[in-house]
């Protein structure tokens, strides 16, 4: 079952938080407050994902969970992906 979610969550992030937390209490226990794990399902579904493994898995944020998170982070803003070529710029004159 954890390997359907993780790959779930490569191709859909936020519906893996669903899961997550219909199933079990992997993000509770990762996270104090319910509002940083909602405004993460909103904007960083990845690294809401990749912390809550890290907190629950290793206890801390070091070494190769401390990649997985910069890693997360920087496939959410879309740097990783392909995210940001997708704006095609004509040049000029040209239709």
């Amino acid at each position: 079952m954890p390997c359907l979610v993780a790959l779930i969550a490569l191709f859909t992030p936020r519906f893996a938080i669903v899961l997550v937390v219909i199933f079990s209490d992997y993000i509770g226990r990762a996270y104090d407050t319910n509002v940083i794990p909602f405004l993460g399902f909103l904007f960083m579904p990845l690294t809401t994902l990749a912390y809550a493994l890290a907190i629950n898995a290793h206890g801390g944020v070091e070494g190769i969970y401390l990649f997985l998170i910069i890693a997360a982070a920087l496939a959410d803003f879309g740097v990783i992906g392909g995210g940001g070529g997708a704006v095609a710029i004509k040049a000029p004159g040209k239709s």
